[in-house]
């Protein structure tokens, strides 16, 4: 098996991660925006970071065919997402961004890998009444696209409680294969009992408490003594360095923080005593130890964002907090302003979901006629 990766739309490289932890190698990425590039390559200096627009690089001159058996990426879903469609009404559907999947189908027209993978938000299924799903799947099934190979496509919603994560997250996993059509439920069990030979615990259900009670007061420069881990995600995600960063606090004005002192675990802005105005239901909601956060959004930063409060302390949770609330390692940093910061993180592709994947790859690639 070819253990090399190609990873499109690769953000912070979250995705990366979960696949290298499972004994892959990223040789090649691409992310256009310079700033989020730039943390790609500090956590992943032996990859070939294409910093461009993937349609200006999507030729025979930087990818090869065969040159990697998997694919793997997560085109910009904001054109899918609910939340853009409430902020931007009808003019959505015409969105460029929801066509990115072609730049993504050229690259996988050169490679022609085994196997690739597509992350997205749930809105991509019901997208412009799911003209926009239907589209994917006719032009990767059509053997004219790919010389006379085709790929079978099949897709699931993944939960990020279901594989051992402290979020609501919901995603849209699409597996395609070469030539050779398969049952995903099938092999995404083979999957997680190999995962379960490594990590016996790993699917078990993890609360705010397994995941970020460990760590210390937050710091100015973000930078923090290495804890010990007590619980068994924590230990997952520990590294060995003396310190570990992005540990943070956000400063709040002094009517947020007179507001964010009067929530209690579970409530949110519904708790106040004044009118609030957010497109965000859980508006200055403060998180609970034993339960799970919601999706970690790019404004996890900020009360108006969603139920970001700390579950015992009147701040916000810090990016390292919000990071292993996505399954990041510890040793992986976030470098950059305090937007570009949250925006990776909250878009990024949990490492513990991309983990389980990569395994279900290597059954996949095993069991290729």
């Amino acid at each position: 098996m070819n253990n090399k990766i190609i990873d499109l739309f690769a953000g912070v490289g979250g995705f990366s991660v979960g696949f290298e932890k499972a004994g892959f190698f990223a040789s090649k990425a691409v992310e256009f925006d310079r700033q989020i590039a730039a943390m790609y390559e500090i956590n992943h200096p032996n990859t070939k970071l294409f910093v461009d627009d993937i349609g200006n690089i999507n030729n025979s001159s930087n990818f090869s065919e065969n040159e990697v058996d998997v694919i793997i990426g997560g085109p910009p879903c904001q054109g899918f997402s609910m939340a853009g469609a409430r902020i931007r009404q009808n003019s959505f559907v015409e969105d460029p961004r929801n066509y990115l999947f072609k730049q993504y189908l050229k690259v996988v027209q050169i490679v022609k890998p085994k196997v690739f993978i597509i992350e997205n938000v749930k809105g991509i299924l019901s997208m412009n009444n799911g003209d926009i799903f239907k589209e994917i799947i006719k032009v990767f099934s059509d053997s004219e696209n790919f010389g006379g190979d085709r790929y079978y496509l099949h897709y699931k919603i993944v939960k990020g409680i279901e594989f051992g994560i402290p979020q609501k997250r919901e995603r849209v996993i699409i597996i395609g294969r070469k030539n050779t059509d398969f049952d995903f439920e099938q092999y995404l069990e083979l999957a997680k009992k190999d995962v379960l030979t490594k990590h016996p615990r790993f699917y078990d259900r993890v609360t705010l408490r397994d995941a970020i009670s460990n760590l210390p007061e937050p710091s100015e420069s973000g930078i923090v003594s290495n804890p010990s881990p007590i619980s068994d995600y924590q230990k997952f995600l520990a590294c060995s360095g003396a310190t570990i960063a992005n540990h943070n606090r956000f400063e709040l004005t002094k009517k947020s923080l007179d507001r964010v002192k009067q929530i209690k675990p579970g409530q949110n802005y519904t708790s106040l005593k004044e009118e609030i105005h957010s497109i965000h239901s859980g508006s200055y909601g403060r998180l609970e130890w034993d339960g799970v956060a919601p999706t970690i959004t790019t404004r996890f930063d900020t009360p108006s964002g969603g139920q970001f409060i700390h579950p015992s302390e009147d701040r916000m949770i810090t990016p390292r907090e919000a990071a292993r609330i996505q399954s990041f390692p510890d040793d992986f940093v976030f470098e950059g302003t305090k937007s570009v910061v949250c925006k990776t993180i909250g878009n990024a592709v949990p490492p513990k979901i991309a983990y389980t994947f990569a395994f279900m790859v290597k059954e996949l690639l095993k069991d290729e006629h």
